[in-house]
């Protein structure tokens, strides 16, 4: 294992130094929190991959693949799809917004009275997403040194909250570059080849495993339409997509470069499933499903290998992280504290001073990160209850605003607080991982949505004439401009 430790410790190192070049780079808010908006398509649609395949898309794509064979990669899939949709119909209007979050996005919108409560459920969804992806450091770190699991935890959350605290947004975009890269050889070009001929090749598969193993609608109809409520949707409106949308260089980059990065999670997904299907083959008795990744690393893969595809299920819980927690610190500063204080700073007001507050913002969630996830177990469980509350609450009064001209403030804040509340209720009495909640929910949200706006007056045409505006790519304060040098 000398030499697969060596490249672990080899990408961890490098992580941090990535951490040290960002903090040398990140100069202003604008280049701190959304890399100075300069993002060429290829850098976009390397490090937008990375965020959304997360230890989830990658260990519990592989365990949902060992459990129900090809149909698995549907919970991946529907993570692809929704970021296709995001891409090609509504990240070139975001990206003119010139905004750094999903509540600015309403305050503009509805004229600057639907940000704070909208804040408030993307900070419990952002936090619960950097809680997830931290506690599977404990399965990696497990797999990779044996140590236990606050060890596992407090290490590879220590390493993401360094870097990402040193170079925001810089910092992040280029880890998440390696990380893809890491991914890619890992994953696609060694994983998944090595896994299938050890499995006796697909022939072999097909006569070992029950035809239902490759039916493509294996896994359920009702799974996979609630998969698309929960993570198609959910790519639709996450603050830490939408921040790595803030960071395009132009709208086209944010349509095309967003575009290959679904196409890539589509292929990720069969990738995935196909290697759980190789594993059960394999180890058809296994104790858990997500146990099917580390037991096909562990034990089929040369030494070297071994370590460079350990690494690659390393980096995809490290760029999920990294993302979940800066958009979450993001929201905790901008939409929270500021607003509370009754304080708004404009892009260039305050300099370095602006930068070292929402640094010393990503530290103190970095922490909080580390200690709550240090008291969960259940990541399935938190995991679902942040996407229900996001989708729930905020989708509705997002893709309103963003395509229904007659909604209001008034309907905007009543779709947060009912959807909001609706789905909580229906969790307590269904279950955290029922499908009625999320379902119900968003009915409920945009029933009230529609009533409300519908009975209260139109939103003033003086805000709707600057929204329209902001769509176009006009009047944004925004001094950041496109580096020609950045792909």
């Amino acid at each position: 294992m000398a030499v697969d430790y060596a490249v672990i410790v080899a990408y961890l190192a490098g992580m941090l130094a990535m951490g040290w070049w960002g903090m040398r780079r990140a100069r202003s808010k604008s280049e701190f929190l959304v890399a100075g908006r300069r993002l060429g398509p290829w850098m976009y649609s390397g490090t937008m991959a990375a965020i959304v395949l997360g230890g989830a898309s990658t260990i519990g794509g592989v365990g949902l693949g060992y459990q129900y064979g090809l149909s698995g990669a549907w919970m991946v899939f529907t993570i692809g799809l929704g970021l296709l949709a995001l891409s090609v119909f509504f990240s070139a209007r975001i990206a003119r917004l010139k905004v750094y979050t999903v509540s600015e996005m309403l305050d503009l919108r509805y004229g600057g009275r639907a940000g704070v409560i909208s804040g408030v459920v993307m900070w419990a969804y952002t936090l619960m997403l950097a809680v997830t992806s931290t506690i599977a450091y404990a399965t990696i770190f497990d797999v990779l040194f044996d140590v236990n699991r606050t060890v596992a935890i407090v290490l590879g959350g220590t390493v993401v909250v360094a870097y990402s605290t040193l170079g925001g947004m810089w910092s992040i975009t280029i880890t998440d570059l390696v990380q893809f890269v890491v991914k890619t050889i890992g994953v696609l070009l060694l994983l998944l080849p090595i896994a299938v001929v050890k499995a006796g090749g697909f022939g072999e598969m097909k006569a070992q495993l029950p035809t239902e193993y490759f039916d493509p609608l294996g896994i359920g109809g009702e799974t996979i339409f609630t998969y698309v409520l929960i993570y198609t949707f959910g790519m639709l409106i996450g603050q830490d997509i939408w921040q790595r949308v803030f960071t395009a260089r132009s709208d086209r980059t944010a349509r095309w470069g967003g575009t290959v990065a679904g196409t890539y999670c589509l292929v990720y997904a069969v990738a995935g499933a196909v290697i759980g299907t190789a594993a059960k083959v394999m180890y058809p008795k296994l104790p858990s499903a997500d146990a099917a990744f580390a037991t096909i690393v562990k034990d089929e893969l040369p030494v070297g290998v071994r370590g460079l595809v350990l690494a690659a299920a390393l980096a995809a819980v490290m760029s999920t992280s990294s993302g979940a927690l800066i958009a979450c610190a993001t929201v905790a500063n901008n939409d929270i504290w500021s607003r509370l204080r009754g304080v708004v700073v404009k892009e260039g007001g305050e300099g370095r001073d602006e930068v070292k507050g929402n640094r010393a913002f990503i530290l103190v969630m970095g922490v909080a990160v580390i200690v709550i996830a240090l008291a969960l177990n259940d990541v399935v469980e938190a995991l679902t209850v942040a996407y229900n509350l996001l989708v729930g609450g905020l989708l509705v009064p997002i893709l309103g605003g963003l395509l229904w001209r007659r909604g209001t403030a008034a309907g905007a804040l009543a779709a947060v607080a009912v959807g909001g509340a609706a789905v909580t209720g229906l969790m307590a009495a269904y279950g955290i991982l029922a499908d009625e909640p999320v379902s119900y929910g968003l009915l409920a949200s945009l029933a009230v949505y529609v009533v409300v706006s519908l009975a209260t007056k139109p939103t003033d045409a003086a805000v709707l004439t600057a929204w329209r505006e902001r769509l176009a790519g006009r009047g944004a304060d925004d001094p950041a401009t496109p580096d020609p040098a950045t792909v």
